[in-house]
């Protein structure tokens, strides 16, 4: 059973006062069930509910008093009324999406039950429920396994425990970004990790992320809502990720489809957490908003997935710098699950900036918040001369540092761009783009303690 780092932000949850039923949110096979079920084992209580069996849909959908449910819950289980701390699992609750209408009656008025849901396709189903308990549930979202989750399933406790010293010490570089790339090799996804782990081979992780493709793209063409509509989302799934750089709609992947057809395959392929657009802002002080107009970029489920329908894993294997290959696409897509992977909020979404004019474009691959202040963060190796759009956004912005993420040892220089405009440089492995915000806050730190 791997660890996942939700699995301590339950053990809080299960000891608040003020505790919401908790829906836990995610794509398929992305370790929902199994992280509760082993969260499950510090209760001496439970009861657990999958939906899908049609004697545990039929609680929800022949009764109508959440007492009602609550007595059958108890008489099924032969627990006594009185108990406390009874933990109830309710997984697959979108096959019954009665069963959400009741988590606020859980809340409201039977406090000794601690309350998770999980399903898959939830955003999909939601808005067709009238009555969702609105401020009376919490809503988490579990992704693929980041580098450090990785390493916990591995085994490998000693080097997990070195990405927690800021700054990470020299030694550690080699170790780090060695298992980065088998990291990038394998993917996130649960049970490619573990399938990986037991057989050594890459080999036999291929067959599971054809069948996860597959099956992504039965899930999505079920919700879709015509022939058309399902022509389209076959089509975004098979071209999308051909694409280099941001994304025009109209035409999308050489097609005559219209623009208004793409973008509702994309929302609909968003809500079901396969692949997302992540959209730019222009902004270059908080609060940052994403600007809907300007073309987004395609961000996958995970890399493995990348890996897989590429055709990159072999190309992949033994290479020294990832930065490199395919203009550094693949470590873009890697640094941002990363940090994306740090933040359980449904509402969380990384952002890139962008400055467009006629003549001269500009852009920085990822902004991050820390402590009230924006740090732009490039993705790309290369000489202070070849960071234009990071000096363009530190000359119009109130940033004092940035960061760049590359394969190189951690440094700090001190840096001036073109117009005059003096700020620090960190320059961070891409293996500890996990940690990006706790570097972020690491270098305004230093940056602060040197300017004072």
């Amino acid at each position: 059973m791997f660890k996942r780092k939700l699995f301590y932000k339950l053990l809080d949850w299960k000891k608040a006062s003020a505790r919401k039923p908790l829906i836990l949110r995610g794509t398929r096979q992305v370790g929902k069930s199994t992280l509760v079920k082993d969260f499950a084992k510090e209760y001496e209580h439970k009861i657990m509910l999958n939906l899908e069996k049609p004697s545990d849909a039929s609680i929800f959908l022949d009764l109508n008093s959440t007492n009602e449910i609550v007595e059958l819950l108890l008489y099924r289980s032969s627990i006594s009324g009185s108990e406390q701390n009874v933990l109830l699992f309710i997984d697959e609750i979108q096959q019954v999406p009665q069963a959400i209408a009741h988590l606020r009656y859980f809340y409201e008025e039977h406090p000794n039950f601690h309350v998770i849901a999980a399903g898959s396709l939830l955003e999909i189903v939601l808005k067709d429920i009238e009555s969702f308990p609105v401020g009376r549930v919490e809503q988490w979202v579990l992704k693929p396994f980041d580098f450090e989750e990785f390493l916990w399933a591995k085994g490998d406790k000693k080097l997990s425990e070195l990405l927690d010293q800021i700054p990470i010490p020299n030694f550690a570089h080699q170790l780090l970004l060695n298992a980065f790339h088998e990291y990038v090799l394998v993917g996130g996804m649960p049970e490619a990790v573990k399938t990986y782990l037991q057989k050594e081979s890459l080999v036999s992780v291929k067959s599971i992320y054809e069948n996860l493709w597959l099956a992504y793209i039965e899930d999505s063409e079920k919700y879709s809502n015509n022939s058309t509509e399902k022509k389209v989302i076959r089509h975004v799934f098979q071209t999308a990720i051909f694409e280099k750089d941001r994304i025009n709609f109209a035409g999308f992947g050489s097609s005559n489809y219209r623009s208004r057809e793409i973008s509702e395959a994309f929302t609909l392929l968003g809500k079901a957490g396969v692949m997302n657009l992540l959209y730019p802002t222009t902004s270059n002080q908080l609060p940052l908003q994403p600007s809907f107009k300007r073309k987004p970029r395609i961000q996958l489920l995970d890399t493995g997935l990348l890996n897989y329908l590429s055709g990159w894993q072999e190309q992949l294997i033994g290479l020294k710098d990832l930065m490199g290959f395919q203009s550094g696409k693949i470590v873009q897509h890697q640094v941002i699950q990363e940090h994306w992977a740090q933040h359980h909020s449904p509402l969380f979404k990384p952002m890139f900036w962008v400055r467009e004019k006629s003549n001269s474009n500009s852009e920085v691959d990822l902004l991050i918040s820390v402590k009230g202040k924006v740090i732009p963060v490039e993705i790309k190796s290369g000489t202070h001369g070849r960071l234009r759009s990071l000096h363009q956004f530190i000359d119009i912005s109130e940033s004092e540092v940035a960061i760049r993420v590359l394969q190189n040892k951690l440094s700090l220089e001190e840096v001036k761009t073109p117009s005059g405009t003096n700020y620090k440089l960190l320059n961070l492995p891409y293996y500890l783009s996990g940690r990006l915000e706790q570097y972020g806050e690491w270098l305004l730190t230093y940056s602060s303690n040197k300017n004072a």
